[in-house]
């Protein structure tokens, strides 16, 4: 309306309330932003076709409306001729609910009806118009949905709540929405369900799934705004991980390590990116990271590093990555066991009237204890109890990612262990070592900016073996300081500052 009437009308779609943490509105600042890495020459094609196969505010076809309206003003210089055409033959929709159907056209056709009197567009004979939904039913299989994974104990409700059954996702043949093909793909997907095993980071994601449909549909150009923990974890999505890592198609990442940054008062851990996929050309993907509205780094990469597999998405940590690299020398990782090390669980009860014990290294009541367990509770691993080790958390939210939303210490508090000591699964053992003196080193080494950058390009919220596969190995007859480090493998000065500047001593 603004376009057509040329007057001034506050936003409504910057300042809605998000569904929920799950379901976030997208704000118009960075729809265009997204819009802008695509060619400035589709804005004036009369051919093109767009569709946000996830409609809640219709702020995707709206934003697009308004500039096929100033691309396309020589080729329609009439302006209800050219808002037809626009509106009618390239922009389409696929809401996510009923309620978001409505919201959408109102947005778009400033009706929530295509066809009334108050539309903008005089084409439609339909209410819908092209913003469509159709109330879509799970398929259940072993107690799961065939097309989304949904629980059925969760998500198989009455008629009068919502199912989450997406349109989108729930059919083999995405073809058949709307029976055409489509120039770009554009939209801000739900990210997660739940799984009836928690919420947050334990949720089941399922951004992915319309990632992976919309590239069903071959579209010219593919761009959607999703969380960022796909870099290097997520629940099920190793698959979806690894396709995406060796997409040459990839040609823009945009990253943001605070999802605020996007959303305003949204928390997503880890989180959110948005990408560009490009059909018709493959190459080096163009990163970019962003933090408090400002670009910080720039780099023209591939999304796979050699002896990576998660992406980096530190721009300023690659050349770190690769100097170390060049040493050729064994990972850390080596010394860090899998998950679960000793095979025992949380929470665990001390035994009475053992001899045959040893000390057991825990949480209770959330603080850090031993108990005396008798060993026959020791399913594995059970020749490393009579050695030095170090015990470190597997998960240690408060540790925080590289520079989010402040310096981050990475790595929780380490404990040097004891002979005739285990751990619960509640921590990864480092080691074992014949020594104090030997463990007292390491222990000089996991706490270096430099060792925990290199743990922080791989973190996750769960730390897991491979999460220090970047760290090198190193000999540990002598304790280690990061002015050591930084001169053993050259690190310039901007190197040195990016690590000071992003990781916080240990306390």
């Amino acid at each position: 309306m603004n376009t057509l009437n040329n007057q001034y009308n506050p936003d409504v779609l910057s300042c809605l309330a998000n569904l929920s943490n799950d379901e976030v509105f997208t704000p118009p600042s960075i729809v265009n932003k997204m819009l802008d890495m695509l060619p400035v020459e589709i804005w004036s094609d009369k051919n093109a076709r767009f569709l946000d196969p996830v409609s809640k505010t219709g702020v995707f076809l709206r934003e697009i409306a308004k500039r096929l309206m100033v691309g396309l003003s020589d080729e329609f210089p009439d302006v209800q001729l050219r808002a037809n055409h626009i509106l009618k033959n390239q922009l389409y929709g696929i809401a996510i609910t009923e309620l978001t159907s409505m919201l959408s056209r109102r947005s778009l056709y400033c009706s929530k009806k295509a066809n009334s009197q108050y539309s903008i567009c005089t084409d439609f004979d339909k209410e819908q118009g092209n913003i469509i939904f159709n109330t879509t039913k799970h398929v259940w299989h072993n107690g799961r949905c065939s097309f989304c994974g949904a629980s059925e104990s969760v998500y198989s409700r009455g008629e009068d709540l919502e199912s989450h059954a997406y349109q989108f996702i729930h059919t083999s043949n995405p073809n058949e929405i709307f029976n055409m093909k489509f120039d770009v793909i554009i939209g801000n997907p739900p990210y997660q369900l739940n799984d009836g095993g928690g919420t947050g980071s334990s949720a089941m994601p399922i951004y992915h799934k319309f990632i992976l449909q919309a590239k069903q549909l071959k579209p010219r150009y593919l761009t959607m705004i999703i969380p960022s923990r796909w870099f290097t974890g997520g629940k099920g999505l190793d698959d979806f991980r690894d396709e995406m890592l060796h997409d040459e198609h990839i040609r823009e990442i945009h990253d943001f390590g605070n999802a605020c940054d996007c959303f305003p008062g949204v928390s997503i851990e880890g989180g959110v990116c948005y990408f560009l996929w490009n059909r018709d050309a493959k190459g080096l993907c163009k990163v970019y990271s962003h933090s408090q509205s400002k670009i910080t780094a720039v780099s023209e990469r591939p999304l796979l590093e050699d002896g990576a597999d998660v992406f980096i998405r530190y721009n300023e940590i690659i050349s770190i990555i690769r100097k170390v690299a060049s040493f050729k020398e064994r990972s850390f990782s080596e010394l860090v066991s899998t998950r679960n090390p000793y095979h025992l669980r949380s929470p665990f009860v001390e035994s009475e009237n053992s001899i045959n014990t040893c000390k057991v290294f825990g949480v209770e009541g959330g603080k850090r204890v031993y108990k005396e367990i008798d060993k026959l509770f020791i399913e594995r691993n059970i020749e490393e109890v009579s050695k030095y080790k170090i015990f470190i958390s597997k998960a240690d939210g408060a540790a925080g990612q590289i520079g989010y939303p402040v310096p981050a210490r990475i790595l929780g508090r380490a404990e040097i262990a004891g002979v005739n000591t285990a751990c619960t699964e509640t921590f990864l053992r480092i080691g074992p070592f014949n020594s104090v003196y030997e463990c007292e080193n390491v222990k000089s080494y996991l706490e270096t900016k430099f060792f925990r950058s290199l743990v922080g390009a791989r973190k996750n919220k769960n730390m897991t073996q491979s999460t220090y596969s970047f760290v090198p190995l190193q000999d540990f007859s002598k304790p280690w300081t990061d002015e050591e480090l930084y001169a053993k493998y050259g690190l310039s000065e901007d190197e040195i500052e990016f690590i000071e500047k992003m990781i916080s001593p240990m306390e």
